[in-house]
């Protein structure tokens, strides 16, 4: 991977050359671990990496990483400072070096307030804009690594569905937050690293709150139950929605409400393919759902891209019209909530391919317990 890592900072160095900029100064985050390899969580130190628009990249970090570093990344210049140390010395000499105060950075969009600051006492005539303008168009293309990744989170995410649906009547009395734990236990039984985002149990009127999470009610006969989960594989995430009845009658506008939804999907997936525009794609679900009458309860967006983060770009929504290209990864996830009674939501993550697309998920989508 270190040679993925190099190039991929080569085409970073390149396209800040074409957007005017003169450098992008990354902190602990996937933008960083994208380019780098290092992976690290924020904290109270100061860690950059500035990466200018030739020559090799800089590390400014504390002394407790630079053997790690050396490790794990292929960047080989790495200045250290020692607790007791004024870091924005070394900034300000690593800025000197590279020529920066008074040019036009790029910082990672979510380093935290106190960084961005200290970056700005430090380089006082420099101007600052965000690195998602290099950033998010390199990342939207993922590469065959990425795409095995995420095949094989697909994979987690399809068969631990497949197990909870078997559940049946033994989900029924579960509480949201305990069936949660289940699916989470099974997650890690089947491969997966961790979550990749808080499991959403939705049950009942509940599944009418699109990002409810899990609660203390219990499922019973005949509730819709909205299920989206899935876990990091090699650092990417699965990302799946369902939604069920374990066992019971459900409620009678319930399999209309769900065919439609399941119908928009299809056709969101269909629609994908290289050059069409994201806000095609959104169209595409939203036209079915509003033939059955159900528009206005299609109150999101139909996906949203999915790498290293789980919500990147590109964002499948009306007024975006970029258009797709070949390794995007993104999800298609309509949905119809019907508030104080239930909610629908079916998902999918695909990849755009050369004559369509390939879908990353293909547990079943029906309703009914397995």
């Amino acid at each position: 991977m270190t040679d993925a890592y190099e190039e991929r900072t080569r085409r970073c160095q390149q396209r800040l050359r074409t957007v005017d900029a003169d450098a992008v100064v990354l902190f602990p985050s996937t933008n960083l671990f994208y380019l780098s390899g290092f992976r690290e969580h924020p904290g109270e130190r100061h860690l950059f990496s500035f990466i200018p628009t030739s020559g090799d990249p800089v590390f400014v970090v504390p002394d407790m990483y630079g053997e790690q570093i050396a490790d794990e990344s292929w960047i080989s210049d790495v200045r250290t400072w020692s607790d007791g140390d004024d870091p924005l010395e070394l900034v300000g000499t690593v800025a000197d070096e590279l020529e920066l105060d008074g040019k036009h950075l790029l910082v990672d969009d979510t380093m935290w307030a106190l960084f961005t600051q200290d970056l700005r006492t430090a380089l006082p005539d420099a101007t600052f804009g965000l690195a998602s303008d290099v950033m998010e168009p390199l990342r939207m293309r993922k590469d065959e690594t990425e795409i095995d990744s995420l095949r094989r989170a697909g994979e987690v995410a399809d068969d631990v569905c497949v197990e909870i649906r078997e559940l049946g009547e033994e989900a029924i009395g579960m509480t949201e937050r305990e069936l949660a734990r289940e699916i989470e236990s099974r997650l890690d039984d089947a491969g997966g690293e961790k979550p990749a985002f808080d499991t959403i149990v939705g049950s009942g009127p509940n599944g009418a709150k699109p990002h409810h999470g899990c609660g203390d009610r219990r499922i019973g006969y005949g509730d819709p139950v909205v299920l989206d989960f899935g876990a990091f594989v090699d650092g990417y995430p699965g990302d799946q929605t369902r939604t069920v009845v374990f066992s019971g009658t459900p409620p009678e506008e319930f399999d209309r409400v769900h065919r439609a939804v399941r119908e928009a999907q299809r056709a969101g997936v269909e629609a994908v393919e290289p050059g069409i525009t994201a806000e095609s794609v959104d169209a595409a679900t939203r036209e079915v759902i509003e033939s059955y009458g159900y528009g206005e309860a299609f109150i999101h967006r139909t996906g949203h891209g999915v790498g290293l983060d789980v919500h990147e770009g590109p964002y499948i929504v009306s007024g975006n019209d970029l258009k797709l290209q070949t390794g995007m990864v993104f999800s298609v996830e309509p949905g119809i909530y019907i508030p104080g009674e239930f909610g629908v939501r079916i998902e999918d993550l695909v990849v755009v391919t050369e004559n369509g697309c390939e879908r990353l998920n293909d547990s079943p989508r029906t309703w009914q317990a397995l």
